[in-house]
């Protein structure tokens, strides 16, 4: 008889838990805001993706913290200046709190790792790194303890392919390693005058492409920081806040707090004077109360 109690107990518990968080998500549902059909220039409109339902997320192979990988590496690759270095140390505490998972930052090499084959002069006429050299042949050899994904940043711009005349970032899903520039974030110069701005869009990118380390796919139903964009003005037009679609998938691997999150990120917003951002997150506090 006890043995019974006690697994009716745990059933108990878990079926509690799982009601908790379906509240969770179906409450901040209403806060998504349905994509509009997309028009020429726009991602969706040249990408004819078919998205990712959550039973699909699932069925993916993807990240799963463990016990002996449960770390989020950033490896800065370049000449970062103060401001950028500063803005270095904000996305690694913002992933901290996204992701609920302890990140650090390795110590940073300079531009000269990445070989003359590796390198391109773009059509503006400024240097590029070819990203996939990048994810292949320097972040691949990192190997720091506890790592679940690492990201590479480069203030250098960065192309994909030869074709392709920029990206913004690259993620290999099953490497679990991705890459972003910051080229392009910072108004071709980064001052106390645009540091927010260029913040939000880092924080954005790098969010989404940890974001594919972790399996996500783009978002292609909702205003999400999962979209595609096919430049900075697209990308200016996405919100920072993960879908409540998305955010199910991410939670269904990382087991966190999502009030506790929220909270976390709400702060965040609030102590780096991101006000767009910060009214995202207090809308969706208003839906859980």
């Amino acid at each position: 008889m006890p043995k019974i109690c006690l697994l009716l107990i745990v059933l108990l518990f878990y079926s509690c838990q799982k009601n908790k968080e379906d509240q969770y998500f179906d409450a901040i549902e209403n806060n998504d805001v349905k994509l509009m059909p997309p028009t020429e220039g726009e991602w969706l409109y040249s990408h004819k993706e078919k998205g990712q339902s959550f039973d699909n997320f699932l069925k993916s192979k993807h990240a799963v913290p463990k016990k002996d990988a449960n770390i989020i590496y950033i490896k800065p690759i370049g000449n970062f200046t103060a401001l950028q270095t500063k803005q270095t140390e904000l996305i690694r505490q913002y992933l901290e709190i996204y992701f609920q998972l302890k990140t650090e930052v390795l110590p940073a090499s300079p531009n000269t790792i990445i070989p003359k084959h590796a390198r391109r002069i773009g059509y503006e006429n400024q240097e590029q790194f070819l990203a996939g050299y990048i994810l292949d042949s320097v972040l691949k050899k990192e190997k720091p303890s506890n790592k679940i994904v690492l990201m590479g940043l480069t203030e250098i711009d960065l192309y994909p392919k030869p074709e392709w005349n920029f990206v913004f970032g690259l993620a290999s899903y099953t490497q679990k390693v991705g890459v972003s520039s910051i080229y392009r974030l910072n108004d071709e110069n980064l001052t106390n005058a645009n540091f927010n701005l260029c913040l939000s869009r880092l924080l954005k990118i790098c969010s989404h492409e940890i974001g594919h380390m972790f399996g996500l796919h783009h978002c292609i139903e909702v205003n999400c920081v999962m979209n595609g964009t096919n430049g900075l003005s697209e990308t200016d037009t996405k919100q920072i806040r993960l879908c409540s679609v998305c955010q199910r998938k991410l939670n269904s691997s990382i087991k966190y707090d999502n009030k506790k999150r929220l909270i976390a990120l709400e702060k965040y917003f609030q102590d780096n004077n991101l006000e767009e951002e910060l009214k995202l997150m207090k809308s969706d506090l208003e839906r859980i109360q």
